[in-house]
C-alpha cells in the first residue's frame, strides 16, 4: 500500500517539476520526491504489511503445507 501512495506523491512531484510550480508553504517537486521516498523506505522495512497470522493466505502459510 505503501508503495502506491509513494508512486502516486512522486507522480505529482514530477509534475510540478515539469511545470515549475510552487505549491505555497514551500512544497515542491523535490519535497514530493524525498517524501516518495521515505514511503518506499517504510514500504521495504516491512511497515503496513500484513502479518503472518492476520488470517489471509499468502504464499508462506500455503507452502507450509
Amino acid at each position: 500500500m505503501l508503495a502506491i501512495v509513494a508512486a502516486i506523491i512522486f507522480g505529482l512531484g514530477f509534475l510540478l517539476d515539469l511545470v515549475g510550480a510552487k505549491i505555497p508553504g514551500g512544497f515542491s517537486g523535490m519535497t514530493f520526491a524525498l517524501l516518495g521516498l521515505c514511503l518506499l523506505a517504510l514500504h521495504q522495512a516491512g511497515v503496513g504489511t500484513a502479518g503472518i497470522r492476520s488470517g489471509y493466505s499468502n504464499w508462506r502459510s500455503r507452502s507450509r503445507r
